[in-house]
């Protein structure tokens, strides 16, 4: 834990390296709450494994706490109850080049008070004035706090959809010597991470995944290897599609696509969207997602010519360089 505490107006800001469980469940909490009312996640996925789970290489909690208002439950641990967690943040600084990137949110009930713009100087202040942050859903309150931080947009990330029935998908057609076969844990881990790493190795956060990564989401409840797809030519992985099901709100994702770059070219990440795709559907699931650069033109037009159209978008700004 380090001992940077920020106080204003009742309001602190506490860092530290790791969350103890039960502030894991505090900020897990949090931002439960501000989903239902903003509609979207304001810290992805990866960000949310990496509340658990103790210490984790270059990223640091914000926790934003301030007094209490009425005779809610849920006071911060030794404060007797006087407390309360407003916000938080997380900045992640793994990237050997690319500045480091924050995520963060205030709770939808202490909004309009101060807390977004405190918590989004003590992340500038730990960045050394040098981040990406990112604004999920791209909503308007998180694009002014991005102006008011002097940030700049530079990334946008679309989230699309598509019905998955009817699917109205011609029978995929693998290019010749390839087989596709499904993902076993514990035996195709090390072959996964290299074709991932190489498949996207100009993607900061996708192409970066550790074993770590990969066991976080192989614990995780959702995780399903039935679902998820290896593409093999003469007993070597050349590609994949990872899908993803959201029980809850009745989604299949299109979770990720890799080709390995000597493998491209060729009809391979067709195919394997294709069959993620016929996989979800056999599932009776209404709709598929899936997420992709705004200026990947080349997937974009691939998706959007299998039906897919943009549902919402999420903005990345920066620090001028």
């Amino acid at each position: 834990m380090t001992d940077a505490v920020a106080r204003e107006s009742g309001r602190q800001i506490q860092t530290l390296d790791a969350l103890t469980p039960e502030q894991a469940e505090d900020v897990l909490g949090l931002l439960a709450e501000a989903a239902a009312t903003d509609g979207v996640q304001a810290v992805s996925e990866q960000g949310r494994l990496q509340l658990r789970g103790g210490h984790r290489e270059g990223v640091r909690h914000f926790l934003v706490t301030a007094d209490r208002e009425g005779g809610d439950a849920g006071g911060g641990e030794g404060d007797g109850g006087t407390r309360e967690l407003v916000g938080y943040g997380q900045l992640e600084d793994t990237d050997p080049i690319e500045a480091p990137t924050v995520e963060l949110v205030v709770h939808p009930g202490r909004r309009g008070r101060g807390h977004g713009r405190a918590l989004g100087h003590a992340l500038l202040g730990a960045s050394g004035k040098r981040l990406r942050a990112w604004a999920h859903g791209g909503k308007s309150a998180a694009r002014h706090l991005a102006q008011v931080l002097g940030l700049t947009l530079f990334r946008e990330l679309r989230q699309l959809r598509r019905p998955l029935a009817p699917l109205g998908i011609a029978e995929p057609v693998l290019p010749p010597g390839v087989a596709v076969r499904t993902f076993v844990p514990g035996q195709d881990d090390a072959a996964w991470l290299a074709v991932n790493a190489a498949a996207f190795a100009h993607h900061p956060e996708q192409g970066a995944l550790t074993q770590r990564d990969l066991d976080d989401r192989i614990a995780e409840p959702w995780f399903d290897p039935k679902g998820f797809f290896l593409a093999e030519r003469d007993g070597e992985l050349v590609g994949f599609h990872w899908t993803k099901v959201h029980a809850e709100e009745q989604l299949g994702e299109v979770y990720v696509v890799g080709i390995r770059p000597d493998a491209q070219g060729g009809g391979l990440g067709k195919a394997l969207t294709a069959i993620g795709l016929r996989h979800l559907a056999a599932q009776a699931l209404p709709t598929a997602m899936l997420y992709v650069d705004a200026d990947n033109t080349a997937a974009v037009t691939v998706y959007e010519r299998l039906g897919f159209v943009t549902h919402e978008v999420d903005l990345m700004y920066r620090t001028e360089t």
